[in-house]
């Protein structure tokens, strides 16, 4: 079973948010991506749309996520599902930053409200 251990992280920085991959097919997986994510209070999210499956664990601080048009706060110890193809944003609420373990499969892709296409490298 390999360790991945935090060296042999890759951090990238996006909208203002940092993301920590763990898991990727660079590192040997073949079906999962995993990573930390980092974001500042007061950061208002990116409207997307997940190509794929997500699931964020709240590790600290709170969020206003809004999915679909539905929106709910989640804190830590929370765990958020996102549905592929679903419109959703995370918008930090509070002083705290938040901290979340991200979980979804290899070739993750996220539709922007502009038409562009992300492709993070995180999960690829």
């Amino acid at each position: 079973m390999p360790v991945l251990n935090a060296a042999s992280a890759v951090t990238h920085e996006v909208h203002g948010s940092r993301f920590t991959s763990y898991v990727r097919p660079a590192a040997g997986s073949a079906e999962l991506c995993a990573w930390r994510l980092d974001v500042p209070p007061g950061t208002t999210g990116v409207p997307h749309r997940p190509s794929r499956e997500e699931v964020l664990a709240i590790l600290g601080g709170a969020a206003r996520v809004t999915l679909d048009g539905e929106v709910r706060t989640a804190v830590a110890g929370d765990v958020v599902l996102v549905p592929a193809g679903a419109s959703f944003q995370l918008d930090v609420e509070g002083d705290e930053p938040l901290r979340a373990w991200v979980t979804t499969s290899v070739g993750l892709t996220a539709l922007l409200e502009d038409g562009s296409t992300l492709t993070p490298p995180w999960a690829h």
